[in-house]
């Protein structure tokens, strides 16, 4: 009898077939968010899970899976989801996907950062209300970004990547924080330079946030930093909702404490504040950021290669290490 993989959530071909060659799939055939008890239903007795960012797996869904789980390959780079200590408590090996969504995510937060700078998605509403009557002077004025400063928090894959486009691409200026570490690759290619949280915050003319939701990067970005930014300044956040204050943000947003926002995350997602959903100066994705057709079946293929290994008695490829 061969081992059974729950799958909570429809994922791309690439990883499902790789898995059905191999094992039992038992799949959720609803695609979507499985509340608690059907969550812990399709995970019972299963050896293998591959799990979303939308599936809380705490203890009680652990328990409810019973001895045979040996892993958990979340389809995200992204593991807030998942109970790590009670997984290691129990010797549940949970594995992500990094890497091979870096392209996907710094390609969309530059798309959101030039969105954002040049009114694209106001503009796109203006021309289809039929308000568009002939060239202006100074219809729907922007920001250029050639030449301004771009700050990144957390220099990871994905920043770094970041980065880089917007060095070579807009010829931007890059400064970073990324606690205390240094990326002297990127300093000597770019001439990127690392300084301190409050500097990032102060002196960019457009920030973009690549750390991971942990309890001291909660509300990194509240009322106080957003109101030492410029106020010609960018936010983007394409990494984790509640490291942004929703409410702080809004409310900076409505009162040009900054020029605006671009975000593909969010807080209490996927609730959005009412008070962003008003506003021109915000770009908005639905956490779409990977979503590209590379970037996903790259995902599906890399979750199931870490089932697949671990269910075979071999070393996971991309274990989460915290």
């Amino acid at each position: 009898m061969k081992p059974i993989v729950a799958v909570t959530r429809k994922i791309p071909e690439a990883g499902l077939s790789l898995l059905r060659a191999k094992f039992d799939l038992r799949l959720n055939k609803k695609d979507g968010v499985l509340a608690a008890p059907e969550l812990k239903k399709i995970v019972k007795g299963a050896s293998g899970v591959v799990a979303l960012l939308t599936d809380k797996i705490d203890d009680s869904v652990l328990s409810a899976a019973g001895r045979e789980l040996k892993v958990i390959a979340n389809f995200a780079v992204g593991y807030d989801n998942v109970d790590l200590v009670a997984a290691k408590k129990r010797k549940i090996i949970v594995t992500n996907t990094p890497g091979v969504l870096t392209e996907a995510v710094a390609e969309h937060a530059i798309a959101l950062l030039m969105a954002v700078a040049r009114r694209i998605v106001e503009s796109d509403k203006f021309t289809r209300a039929g308000r568009y009557e002939g060239w202006e002077p100074e219809l729907l004025l922007g920001p250029e970004l050639s030449g301004k400063t771009l700050g990144i928090i957390g220099l990871g894959r994905i920043g770094s990547r970041v980065a880089e486009l917007a060095a070579l691409g807009l010829r931007m200026k890059i400064i970073y924080y990324d606690n205390g570490n240094r990326n002297r690759e990127l300093e000597g290619k770019f001439g990127a330079e690392a300084v301190s949280m409050r500097k990032v915050i102060t002196a960019s003319d457009a920030i973009s946030i690549h750390v991971p939701l942990l309890p001291t990067t909660r509300h990194l970005f509240g009322k106080a930093e957003l109101a030492s930014m410029k106020p010609s300044a960018i936010l983007i956040n394409t990494s984790r909702g509640p490291v942004v204050d929703e409410k702080a943000l809004a409310a900076a947003l409505k009162n040009k404490v900054i020029w605006g926002a671009g975000l593909d995350v969010f807080e209490f997602e996927p609730k959005i504040s009412p008070e962003l959903l008003k506003l021109d100066n915000v770009v908005m994705t639905p956490h779409t950021a990977s979503a590209t057709i590379e970037a996903r079946n790259a995902m599906a293929t890399l979750a199931a290669k870490n089932i697949i290994a671990v269910l075979e008695g071999r070393a996971a490829l991309t274990p989460v290490r915290p």
